[in-house]
C-alpha cells in the first residue's frame, strides 16, 4: 500500500515537471513566467539620439518585456530590447540621464554594464 502511494507521487511529480519543461522550450512559460504578456510599444513623435545599453540576466521573452516597460515608462524615452545579443536600444525624444534608466532597469533586478 505505501509504495503504491510513494509510485503514484512520483509519477504525479513527472507529469508535472515533463510538463514544464515542453512549455519552457515551446516558449510558452519562461523562467521568470509567462511570455504572453506584451507590454505596449511607445511611439516618440521626434527621436534626438539613440544609445544602447548592455543589460545581463534577460533569459526569454517576460524578462524583455519587463526591461521594456519599465524604460518606455520613463517619460521622453523609448526601449526596444534584442534579447539574442542582450542590449536594450533607448531612442531619446527628450533629454533624460542615464542614470535613471538604469537605475529603474536595476530596481526590477537586471545589471546594467558599462
Amino acid at each position: 500500500m505505501t509504495d503504491g502511494i510513494i509510485i503514484a507521487i512520483l509519477v504525479v511529480a513527472l507529469f508535472f515537471g515533463i510538463r514544464a519543461t515542453v512549455k519552457h522550450f515551446a516558449r510558452k512559460g519562461g523562467c521568470c513566467g509567462s511570455a504572453d504578456y506584451k507590454p505596449k510599444k511607445k511611439k516618440l513623435s521626434k527621436v534626438l539620439c539613440q544609445k544602447k545599453f548592455k543589460v545581463e540576466d534577460m533569459h526569454c521573452e517576460h524578462c524583455k518585456a519587463r526591461v521594456e516597460e519599465v524604460v518606455n515608462d520613463i517619460q521622453g524615452v523609448s526601449g526596444s530590447v534584442n534579447l539574442k545579443n542582450g542590449t536594450l536600444t533607448v531612442s531619446y525624444a527628450e533629454d533624460v540621464d542615464d542614470e535613471l534608466i538604469k537605475s529603474k532597469i536595476e530596481r526590477v533586478g537586471y545589471k546594467v554594464l558599462p
